[in-house]
């Protein structure tokens, strides 16, 4: 039984170094490949440009005036006032009204009604109610109504664009029914 053991062992042990001969002959094989391909390739790479010559400009914004100065924002706002826009000149030379002193987003139209033919708008403004009518003043905006309807209030309102030029704008207050 020793012998049979022996020889079983002697030949998984014959097997196994064959094997790895034969890996090692792959191998071999393998490198004499990868060395004829170094030598037959020839790598065909473009040459980097030669970098260009950088010429440092002289800094010359020391002399000018500096966008930031409170200088330079007055002269900006003398200016606009010398010129105002023809639709905020005759908002600043009004009277304001009362309602003008509270924003529009914080009053709410509760109802309408007829007064001598004329449609009058009903607006809660700090738990307060007041009865407007055609070209009244109302909002931070110099907001002036400009139709009453029975389901709303429509504004012309005068506001700054991105660009800081006046323009006109339309906004509604819509009637705000309590739920029940």
């Amino acid at each position: 039984m020793r012998a049979r053991v022996l020889n079983r062992r002697s030949l998984l042990l014959s097997a196994l170094v064959l094997l790895l001969a034969a890996c090692g002959a792959e191998q071999e094989e393998l490198q004499s490949w990868m060395d004829q391909q170094k030598r037959e390739v020839k790598p065909n790479v473009q040459p980097l440009a030669a970098p260009k010559r950088f010429d440092p400009a002289p800094f010359d914004g020391a002399q000018s005036v500096d966008p930031f100065s409170t200088q330079k924002l007055s002269v900006a706002l003398k200016q606009e006032a010398r010129q105002p826009n023809s639709l905020l000149a005759s908002e600043t030379n009004r009277r304001k009204e009362p309602l003008e002193a509270y924003p529009t987003d914080g009053m709410v139209m509760v109802g309408s009604v007829t007064k001598a033919g004329k449609p009058v708008a009903l607006l809660r403004v700090d738990n307060l109610l007041y009865q407007v009518k055609l070209g009244d003043y109302l909002g931070q905006n110099y907001g002036k109504i400009t139709k009453i309807s029975e389901t709303e209030v429509v504004l012309r309102e005068i506001v700054q664009d991105a660009a800081g030029e006046w323009t006109e704008r339309t906004s509604t207050l819509a009637l705000q029914e309590k739920a029940r």
